[in-house]
């Protein structure tokens, strides 16, 4: 069936990059299948981590569908667009519809994208996994992808404005080889191992990134252990 929505919207996409000059660095991307199913899993900084994380994808010529809290489907704006581009609505109160349309699109061959921290780290750093991505390769029969962002916080994030000036803001983008959900292993287990994964390509990309804070105001996209002011997971959880 033609996209007649998914890719203009990342033409529209790529378009916004290039006139704010993001310097985008993927590596990892030939580990997304070229055919076939998958659950693309990602730590999730920033509200455009579904467009980088979709691009990571469109060097093997994959398109992602993503699942995403349903409020989005109901805008007026982003609601078509959404749906336009076969995107999964999540309601929270009645998962289980989610769960089956992803697990259809699984078993089509799609690629569905996953945060399963469900909800931004405000920390920058990893919260804790929920187990629906793992449950949804296992009983698919399909691999997790795992794959980390950084930078993105940097463009736009909760609790700060956006920044969508020319700033030249870098984008590091790292995919890990798949992590395998064999249908006979508890979900906790799996989940644990994807989460170690994502951690790891998380600090690769921290490492690789190439800039630094510039000043002593500009350390709030950093990081509390790394040096930085953004909260600490425990400052997050008490605000």
């Amino acid at each position: 069936m033609a996209e007649l929505v998914y890719r203009p919207v990342i033409g529209a996409a790529l378009t916004m990059f290039k006139a704010l000059d993001l310097k985008i660095d993927t590596q990892g991307s030939e580990h997304i299948p070229r055919t076939g199913g998958a659950v693309l899993v990602s730590n999730h900084i920033s509200y455009l981590d579904f467009i980088f994380t979709g691009l990571a994808a469109l060097p093997q010529k994959r398109l992602v569908r993503f699942m995403a809290k349903d409020s989005v489907f109901r805008h007026k704006i982003s609601g078509p667009l959404m749906r336009g581009m076969k995107h999964i609505p999540v309601d929270r109160s009645q998962g289980e519809h989610a769960y089956k349309h992803a697990l259809e699109s699984l078993r089509s061959g799609e690629i569905v994208g996953v945060f399963p921290e469900a909800t931004i780290s405000q920390s920058f750093t990893l919260k804790g996994f929920k187990t629906g991505a793992a449950r949804l390769a296992q009983e698919a029969g399909v691999p997790l992808v795992p794959m980390a962002l950084w930078g993105t916080q940097r463009i736009w994030t909760k609790g700060r404005p956006r920044n969508f000036k020319r700033n030249h803001i870098p984008v590091t983008i790292r995919v890990g080889e798949a992590v395998e959900a064999p249908a006979d292993q508890y979900a906790g287990a799996i989940t644990r191992r994807l989460r170690e994964r994502v951690q790891e390509l998380l600090e690769a990309a921290q490492r690789a990134y190439p800039v630094r804070p510039k000043d002593a105001g500009d350390t709030w996209w950093v990081p509390a252990h790394l040096g930085g002011t953004a909260p600490t997971p425990a400052q997050v959880k008490e605000a």
